[in-house]
């Protein structure tokens, strides 16, 4: 649990689908290949923190993993390892066994009325576990039954210990980014209560050039910055697959968005963010290379 976030180191969200995470990896990896930066020290470093925050959550299963210790760390401490462990009721093993008890399944004492005179027991509830489950936009359209792991804590004998389960989650064709489902009873075994729910949230990949706000899909469309300035039109190709072209105002700015009701995934909306081209100083020809350089000497 060493070293920066991977999500930070990556440049992504927590929630991004793994597509993403791959997109923006490759990205990272290309701009700072010591291949492409020779000589440069501080280039060969963040390749290398780029390299070892993918290789952690490279894929579902080892970003499962990461999510799930991370959650054990904020819960337990640095201390928790990961893994698969095994502690007993008694306290002996992984240590503190009542702080854990308390973290994970909520305390465990009967409830206290006033003046000190115990009350009825309620019955307590393991915590739920939470888990993502990817989704091409193909097989979010079309449904079916998609399986994913993760891993729990389940009684064994007078001890827990964790477990990696692999379960089947049944989806009706037309599933949305975001849709949350929830399988009782399939989360944490609780010493002396109910076993825990498990809640999935469905993450579909949004596609190149393409990310989530929320529910809305948002295209990034890259727009000149002498078009942005000036003003004209810019052609994109949408979810649908057809092509449109766009008016730019003049005095665009880059970040401006607009609204396409209707052309997002399943039907629902379609934000079109500009954004600047990503212009490499190595693949400019001579003219444009001359051209930048007398708009800086101009101040632009």
């Amino acid at each position: 649990m060493s070293g920066r976030n991977p999500y930070e180191v990556l440049g992504v969200s927590k929630s991004a689908t793994d597509a993403e995470i791959k997109r923006a990896y490759r990205k990272l990896a290309r701009q700072y290949h010591p291949d492409r930066n020779p000589g440069n020290p501080a280039a060969e470093s963040k390749f290398k923190e780029i390299q070892a925050a993918y290789e952690k959550i490279e894929t579902p299963e080892a970003r499962q993993e990461f999510d799930q210790q991370q959650h054990m760390s904020n819960m337990f401490g640095q201390g928790f390892g990961g893994g698969n462990m095994r502690f007993n009721m008694d306290g002996s093993g992984m240590g503190g066994f009542q702080d854990i008890f308390s973290s994970m399944f909520g305390g465990g004492q009967p409830h206290q009325q006033f003046g000190g005179q115990p009350r009825q027991r309620q019955v307590e509830k393991a915590a739920p576990i939470n888990v993502a489950l990817e989704l091409s936009p193909e097989q979010a359209k079309a449904g079916g039954e998609f399986p994913f792991s993760f891993k729990r804590f389940k009684t064994s004998g007078r001890g827990m210990e964790t477990k990696k389960v692999t379960l089947k989650l049944k989806l009706q064709p037309g599933v949305q980014h975001g849709e949350k489902k929830t399988l009782k009873g399939q989360g944490h075994d609780h010493p002396e209560g109910e076993t825990g729910d498990v809640h999935v949230t469905l993450r579909i990949d949004p596609g190149e050039h393409r990310a989530w706000d929320g529910d809305t899909l948002i295209q990034f469309v890259e727009v000149p910055y002498s078009t942005l300035v000036l003003g004209g039109a810019v052609s994109t190709k949408l979810p649908s697959g057809k092509t449109v072209r766009l008016k730019v105002e003049p005095n665009s700015q880059s970040g401006d968005r607009r609204r396409m009701g209707g052309e997002g995934f399943n039907g629902g909306p379609l934000d079109i963010e500009f954004v600047l081209p990503e212009v490499e100083s190595d693949s400019l020809t001579t003219e444009q290379r001359q051209a930048l350089e007398k708009l800086r000497d101009l101040g632009l």
